[in-house]
């Protein structure tokens, strides 16, 4: 869009606008519960900023979110207020000693609607423990469907944060997801290793949860002033036209600020570009799920 001013001017009305579009904006509610997994085995893409994120701004527009930290790092717990220190009872305990879900799960600080289980650094080695437990694949969906089942009134989104490898972790997170949401930066190399990813995820859904779809790719760290990151971000679309979210979130200096203060970038600095790239984001996943809802069903 042309306003004619200076290429700073243009940015501000630009963003002025989306903003209006944001605030006069009503976020659908899913019809049942949408359990999103945040996935990519290469480090440094932005899913825990995204999974932060993402659930900051859709509790904000009036759904119950829960974020469940898979990380052993516990890089969303601490984005979200939520204490994860050794001694806290957290998602390891869930997994290796069935506790269930009800008891590690934690308010954030970021928003009442929206809550936490906390990961700790126990949760490294969750990895070796589960190996010789019985339906090791199966055990975090066991417990989400669970406590899902016995609410009142269930969250209508759960995004699972992943770590960055494809251990047993996260292939607990496919089980107990329904959708995938993968994370891609803008920059060169970014499409090595998708490929693994995404027959990874062929073969969960084959063998252990044939509910398992791709349904959101969103485009991270972007700098529009790369030739690259546009090449990218065409080379993702032409591969992923209909996953693809329209919204891509820029490079951003208070994105990556945001968690050292226990927070997302939405309630660290609404105002920022980042901020604003999130919400529009979540709004896209918001409408996606009413114009697809087949695919969001939500099965116990």
């Amino acid at each position: 869009m042309e306003y004619g001013g200076t290429p700073l001017a243009d940015q501000l009305a630009d963003e002025t606008r989306r903003r209006l579009a944001l605030d006069e904006a009503v976020l659908p509610i899913p019809p049942s519960t949408r359990i999103i997994t945040i996935s990519n085995q290469k480090g440094g893409v932005g899913k825990t900023t995204t999974a932060v994120n993402l659930a900051a701004a859709l509790a904000r527009s009036g759904a119950r979110v829960l974020v469940v930290d898979l990380d052993p790092q516990g890089n969303a717990s601490t984005a979200l207020g939520v204490d994860h220190r050794s001694e806290q009872q957290s998602v390891y305990d869930v997994l290796v000693a069935d506790l269930p879900l009800a008891e590690v799960i934690r308010p954030s600080t970021e928003h009442d609607r929206l809550d936490c289980v906390p990961a700790t650094i126990h949760l490294a080695g969750a990895e070796i423990e589960l190996v010789s437990l019985v339906a090791r694949e199966q055990r975090l969906r066991r417990a989400l469907d669970n406590h899902l089942a016995s609410m009142e009134r269930p969250y209508d989104y759960v995004f699972i944060d992943c770590p960055p490898s494809l251990g047993l972790l996260t292939i607990n997170a496919f089980v107990a997801a329904r959708e995938v949401l993968i994370p891609i930066q803008c920059e060169y190399y970014a499409l090595e290793g998708l490929s693994q990813l995404l027959s990874n995820i062929e073969l969960i859904e084959k063998h252990l949860n044939p509910e398992l779809r791709l349904t959101t790719i969103l485009l991270t760290m972007y700098d529009s002033r790369t030739n690259l990151a546009q090449q990218v971000a065409q080379e993702v679309r032409d591969h992923f036209p209909t996953q693809t979210l329209k919204t891509i979130i820029p490079r951003s200096v208070r994105v990556s600020e945001a968690p050292s203060y226990g927070q997302s970038v939405i309630s660290y600095d609404f105002g920022s570009t980042g901020s604003l790239s999130y919400r529009e984001a979540a709004a896209e996943i918001a409408r996606r799920s009413v114009s697809n809802p087949k695919e969001h069903t939500h099965g116990n």
